[in-house]
C-alpha cells in the first residue's frame, strides 16, 4: 500500500463531486468524526456527508497540503476551497484528518479538524 498515492487520490475524490468516490476510501464500517462532533459511521453515511459538502460547495476542491505516516496511522493535511452556494462567498479553509487504516489500506477511523469559526466567517464574508 502506498499511502501517499492513496492520500493524493483521496483529495482528487473530494474534488470530483462524486460522494461515492470519497466513501470508497473508507472501510465498509469506517467512520469520520469532525471537530469532536458525532461520528459518521459507514460508507453510506460518509457518502451522504460528502454530498452535503457538494451541496454547499458545488465547485469544491480539496488540496493535499502535507502528509505524515507512522505505520497505519496517517495525518492528512488539506485545504478546502470553494464558493458557498447560499452566500456566493469564496472559502479557503485548512484542516487535517487523522486516519487509522485497516489491513486493506482503507480508512477505519478518521478524526477531522478545522477552524469552524473561520469557516463560518468566510461563508458569511468571504476570504
Amino acid at each position: 500500500m502506498n499511502v501517499a498515492d492513496t492520500a493524493r487520490k483521496y483529495a482528487e475524490a473530494w474534488s470530483s463531486g462524486d460522494p461515492d468516490a470519497v466513501a470508497s476510501y473508507y472501510a465498509e464500517n469506517g467512520s469520520i468524526t469532525i471537530n469532536r462532533g458525532d461520528p459518521i459511521e459507514g460508507r453510506k453515511a460518509v457518502s451522504e456527508m460528502a454530498a452535503g459538502f457538494y451541496a454547499e460547495f458545488p465547485d469544491l476542491i480539496v488540496l493535499l497540503d502535507h502528509l505524515r505516516v507512522a505505520g497505519n496511522h496517517v495525518m492528512f493535511g488539506w485545504t478546502l476551497e470553494g464558493t458557498h452556494s447560499g452566500t456566493g462567498q469564496k472559502v479557503r479553509v485548512p484542516g487535517w484528518e487523522e486516519w487509522d487504516l485497516d489491513a486493506e489500506g482503507k480508512v477505519a477511523e478518521s478524526r477531522g479538524w478545522f477552524d469552524a469559526g473561520e469557516y463560518e466567517r468566510q461563508i458569511a464574508e468571504g476570504i
